[in-house]
């Protein structure tokens, strides 16, 4: 959607970004002692401010350069520079977090995994971006809010940390295929089409930081956790629970 409509993200994630790092601000100016040095800005962001990874290249660390290849990514990188900013211009008590694809149970049904599922269910075509190579790193929901939760609690000020999961590493193909094979349905309803523009190749993520830092590993395995997510979307779909978007 950042590709046929950037400014919806820029204002999302430059302006709104901005507008609560002054709110955030001027709150943070009237607390004093233990409550100012105990408060902390946690900003959420996207491994895709790093750009794309060639095959075999080291996973995304704290330390990469950014390279956004997209109104999406850049927007994105443009927040966490913000962040940092109110950092070392102001003090602010920040820590960021730099996540991978999340997966799990509930994931409203535009994101890639639950859109294949609702697709396939309904018996509709499957689109895949150019050959499906683009390789993911993908964490499960829970891992994720467990790892905010160390990052928001125990972070330093001014820390930025990575979130991936556990062997998350896939190919979008394989995710749809094994989507269509836990669903008991045909790959004719793959349909390849034109890649999109700035789709980044691989991404991948270095967790060592993280590891380090707090009591946090993740713990639900790509392999054996992804079979049970698809039958809890798909039920999920099914009953009604998570609506699909109008006109998807």
């Amino acid at each position: 959607r950042s590709i046929h409509g950037p400014e919806d993200f820029i204002q999302t994630n430059i302006v709104g970004t901005f507008r609560l790092l002054e709110a955030v601000r001027a709150y943070w100016a009237t607390l004093e002692g233990s409550a100012r040095e105990a408060f902390r800005f946690l900003h959420v962001s996207t491994d895709e401010v790093y750009g794309s990874l060639d095959p075999g290249a080291p996973a995304f660390s704290e330390r990469h350069r950014y390279a956004p290849n997209s109104p999406y990514s850049a927007s994105k990188a443009g927040s966490d520079h913000l962040v940092r900013a109110y950092h070392h211009t102001y003090g602010l008590q920040v820590s960021t977090s730099n996540c991978s694809n999340n997966y799990g149970p509930y994931q409203f049904p535009e994101k890639l995994i639950p859109l294949m599922i609702t697709n396939a269910l309904a018996d509709e075509p499957l689109l895949v971006y150019g050959d499906g190579r683009q390789v993911r790193d993908w964490i499960h929901v829970r891992d994720h809010c467990a790892a905010l939760a160390c990052v928001w609690e125990h972070g330093e000020a001014g820390g930025v940390y990575n979130v991936g999961g556990v062997g998350g590493e896939r190919e979008n193909l394989f995710i749809v295929t094994t989507i269509l094979a836990h669903l008991g349905k045909p790959e004719s309803l793959i349909r390849h089409v034109k890649d999109r523009p700035a789709h980044d190749r691989r991404y991948a993520i270095d967790t060592s930081k993280a590891e380090q830092y707090f009591a946090w590993r993740p713990t639900e395995s790509f392999a054996s956790s992804f079979p049970s997510v698809v039958r809890e979307l798909a039920a999920n779909y099914t009953s009604g629970t998570i609506p699909r978007p109008a006109g998807g």
